[in-house]
């Protein structure tokens, strides 16, 4: 007799990762009023393992031979395996933040819907300290605070500017005006919230990217918790194998080889006849070093290296 009830499928039990289970939808909070929770996900450390050797069945049995095959794949950027793992985010998160997240188009989104919710009634606050300088070498970026006396002017600026927002939306929706229409003059630092759902290879992209100490500073600290707070509890082998082969590494390009090679061997001249051959710094050298991106990137290595640059004073 022919029945179309699902069969159970044998030896197909799925990973449970008991420091992940304790901690699914347990809110971790971010910023002033915003948060990030699990709720679900799929695969283990396991699963990248039988991934890799999927003609092994269950893969190996002890926890070093598992360690040193993910840390190979990480270490050789053989991506698929990772991809067997999934996971489910709910984060609460400023619309600006939200923005550069969204940018990311390697996940699967839900967010929530002004057109047919009323749009949560808190905003990202900013405290007197916490007002950035905009750097002066990267058009993106900040550095450095400003004084704290001067940011209070502008957090109490802040404050009555996002009271007045929201009053005027509250204002229109008692009025009738349509959702999608009255939500318009809400400023950028609403919080929004969403489910955020990725495989594990496009997350530790995500985060190589937004862990860097170059992003903006309310997207690291979403990203720092997912890290360090949950990465490293449901796939600790590797969270361990990307912080030392992504995060805590460097990328040397062949200019950047021969040039540690040259200074490296105490070849100063050398090294620094590369850098005038590929235009870093000019022939004569009264002339100033003016700005160049490479060469400097070029520096912080040698500095990792405790090694210094023959043309900087």
């Amino acid at each position: 007799m022919s029945s179309d009830a699902p069969q159970k499928a044998e030896n197909l039990d799925r990973p449970i990762v008991e420091s992940m289970d304790a901690i699914l939808g347990k809110p971790f909070k971010v910023l002033d009023d915003g948060f990030i929770r699990v709720v679900d996900y799929m695969g283990s450390d396991g699963s990248i393992v039988q991934a890799a050797r999927v003609s092994y069945g269950e893969g190996t049995k002890k926890v070093h031979q598992d360690r040193g095959l993910i840390r190979y794949l990480m270490r050789h950027w053989h991506t698929t395996p990772f991809e067997m793992c999934e996971i489910k985010f709910h984060v609460r998160v400023p619309m600006d933040c939200w923005r550069q997240w969204i940018r990311h188009r390697t996940a699967n989104v839900n967010e929530y819907s002004t057109r047919y919710s009323i749009a949560i009634d808190a905003a990202q606050t900013t405290t007197p300290d916490e007002w950035r300088l905009q750097s002066t070498g990267n058009r993106q970026g900040s550095a450095g605070f400003l004084e704290d006396d001067k940011g209070r002017h502008f957090t109490e600026q802040e404050q009555a500017f996002q009271r007045q927002a929201r009053d005027i939306y509250e204002e229109r929706i008692e009025a009738g005006i349509a959702r999608e229409q009255a939500r318009k003059d809400l400023p950028l630092a609403t919080y929004t919230e969403a489910y955020w759902k990725v495989d594990l290879h496009n997350l530790l992209h995500f985060l190589a990217l937004r862990m860097d100490s170059h992003a903006q500073y309310e997207i690291r600290e979403y990203s720092r918790v997912i890290g360090h707070e949950i990465l490293k509890h449901w796939c600790p082998l590797t969270w361990e194998a990307f912080l030392d082969y992504r995060v805590n590494s460097t990328q040397l390009s062949g200019l950047d080889i021969a040039i540690i090679r040259e200074v490296a061997g105490g070849n100063d001249e050398q090294a620094r006849q590369l850098a005038i051959d590929n235009g870093w710094i000019p022939a004569d050298a009264t002339s100033p070093i003016k700005r160049h991106r490479e060469r400097q990137e070029c520096e912080a290595k040698l500095a990792l290296l405790n090694l210094k640059a023959p043309w900087m004073e």
